[in-house]
């Protein structure tokens, strides 16, 4: 079932719980084609247990829908057909691999088609969707590099391009910007405001403040499971919420930007 491409993603009352722990409280937002929406807040704040609700890795109450498409109650293999793709913090690669080759590992279809086409070493469209996601993340020209070779900033993008293999309507990113340098966080924002010029919608969850700020459309702010402020950058950046509940010792840092 594909989605319909001019819809955004959208979350609504979306909660999660742990046993007695409540890591997801009723957590609502919209992300639009085109546009980047971050999702801020300190450790333990809940964000990677709604990215893995609404792809469908832990059991959540609420609705996810891509356009008019409803995805909760999908298996995650599922979602991702439906247009729904992400990125994983500890997204590692197969050093030993080229580029191009780590990205077919999303291309490559599975089933006993996928093994007689290998057996018999046909060429596999594999790797045509493999070097179109590294051409949207401007890594075509490293394709053959083994990523052991490749800094760290072109290995977190060979991770954003498996995720775009397919097409999807909707990229979320678990802390894509997580160990980059200044130089590298920038390269990687560029990067993806590139991809969303082309049209999906991109969930970013990160702690790379100076990242969130410069490229999102609109954030919002999650403390102990439920959203405490959203806003445009300039907004959220100045709502005492924030400053409270999330930056600590940032605080001082995003009122002086």
């Amino acid at each position: 079932m594909q989605a319909d491409r001019r819809g955004s993603l959208t979350a609504a009352d979306v909660t999660v719980r742990y046993g007695g722990v409540v890591a997801n409280d009723q957590v609502s937002l919209q992300a639009d084609p085109g546009t980047i929406v971050g999702l801020i807040g300190p450790n333990g704040a809940g964000k990677t247990s709604f990215i893995d609700a609404i792809t469908g890795f832990t059991p959540a109450s609420g609705t996810v829908r891509i356009g008019d498409v409803r995805l909760d109650g999908m298996a995650p293999h599922a979602r991702r057909r439906a247009g729904l793709a992400r990125t994983w913090q500890s997204g590692e690669l197969f050093s030993s691999l080229s580029a191009v080759d780590n990205v077919r590992v999303a291309a490559e279809a599975a089933g006993w088609r996928a093994l007689l086409r290998d057996l018999g070493r046909r060429p596999s469209s594999s790797t045509a969707a493999a070097m179109a996601a590294l051409g949207r993340v401007g890594l075509d020209a490293e394709a053959g590099r083994e990523t052991k070779d490749l800094p760290l900033g072109q290995q977190k993008l060979i991770g954003v391009a498996r995720a775009l293999v397919g097409d999807p309507l909707a990229i979320l990113l678990d802390e894509p910007a997580a160990g980059l340098d200044t130089t590298e966080s920038r390269e990687l924002g560029r990067q993806l405001r590139e991809i969303t010029s082309d049209g999906p919608a991109m969930l970013l969850v990160d702690h790379d403040m100076d990242l969130i700020f410069e490229i999102c459309d609109r954030v919002y702010v999650l403390d102990f499971g439920k959203v405490v402020a959203t806003g445009t950058p300039a907004e959220v950046r100045a709502d005492e919420r924030v400053r409270s509940a999330y930056l600590g010792t940032s605080a001082a840092r995003m009122g002086a930007a």
